[in-house]
């Protein structure tokens, strides 16, 4: 099966060009009206853009994929796309018809030299997969549409000195947003996040029980978030809001619950639990022991064992 070209869209104005969208009013940032977009030029088209994306869509219409994930729009929701990314669009143009919401996009080099050009880097939502996007309350909703129009009636007033500093502001309050929308999304989506939580110690359990782990290694972060279908950052902070504990800091729990019980349970040396537990050295096992439990493993063993 032959691989999907890739199309690289570099600038907003190549974005608007492609969709057969009037040019931009600035050439660093747009808000576009999802019912202006023509569908067809987009059908089955994987694309990399080269600025900021951020959507707040709502109706079916449009499937959009990062990789092996799909998700259908049949909510009100937000999803962001930072530059890079790659993902793919899939629709009915009948359906598609009946789309509504809007597109923010801003090019990196807007926010050059401004405080948010650093601090956008720190959403961690610009890392989530589409099928971690953020569902919205119709208040919820309400706020983010009204900071877009916001930023769309600057655009259409004649720019002055001010206008930039306007438009980063409100940006900067609809990321914020973004940012509790997505801590509230933890919260009430309790049930399925301890599902998760339960499905991640189970992945837990069956790796440290594999009797390879001196050649698999340890499990990394990663892995365990693609075997749970979501992103690294998205279940990190899930599990966050959950325990209050990263991903990583689960992993180690794991390591030392699994570790006490080996040194106080058999007669295993330190270093050949270490190369069980899937490290390569076994100073990095004791040092993270240590820092875990303040004690050195043979320290453990000696008051296990008194």
């Amino acid at each position: 099966m032959p691989r999907k070209t890739i199309h690289h869209v570099n600038t907003i104005s190549e974005f608007h060009k492609l969709r057969k969208l009037p040019a931009p009013e600035h050439p660093l940032i747009s808000v576009i009206d999802l019912k202006t977009i023509d569908y067809s030029t987009a059908k089955g088209s994987t694309f990399a853009p080269g600025f900021y994306s951020i959507s707040l869509k709502r109706n079916p219409g449009a499937k959009i994929k990062y990789g092996q994930q799909q998700y259908d729009f049949d909510e009100g929701l937000m999803f962001f796309i930072a530059p890079g990314q790659v993902f793919s669009i899939e629709t009915d143009e009948e359906l598609a018809a009946k789309h509504s919401g809007l597109i923010l996009q801003v090019h990196p080099d807007f926010l050059w030299n401004t405080p948010l050009a650093t601090k956008i880097r720190q959403y961690e939502y610009f890392d989530y997969a589409v099928n971690e996007a953020l569902f919205l309350s119709e208040k919820e909703e309400a706020i983010i549409t009204g900071i877009m129009r916001i930023i769309e009636q600057e655009l259409h007033n004649n720019i002055d000195k001010f206008s930039e500093q306007i438009i980063i502001a409100q940006l900067e309050v609809l990321l914020a947003y973004a940012e509790r929308f997505y801590q509230r999304q933890f919260i009430t989506r309790k049930i399925s996040n301890h599902k998760i939580l339960e499905k991640l110690e189970a992945l837990l359990d069956v790796h440290f029980s594999d009797k390879a782990l001196s050649s698999s290694g340890l499990p990394a972060v990663q892995d365990i978030a693609a075997a749970l279908h979501l992103s690294p950052n998205y279940l990190s902070g899930l599990l966050k809001s959950v325990t209050g504990k990263s991903t990583q800091q689960h992993i180690h729990e794991k390591i030392i619950a699994v570790a006490k019980q080996q040194l106080s349970a058999t007669e295993l040396s330190v270093s050949e639990i270490a190369y069980e537990l899937g490290f390569e050295h076994p100073q990095s096992f004791s040092k993270l022991f240590k820092a875990r439990t303040n004690l050195s493993p043979l320290a453990f063993r000696k008051m296990y064992n008194n």
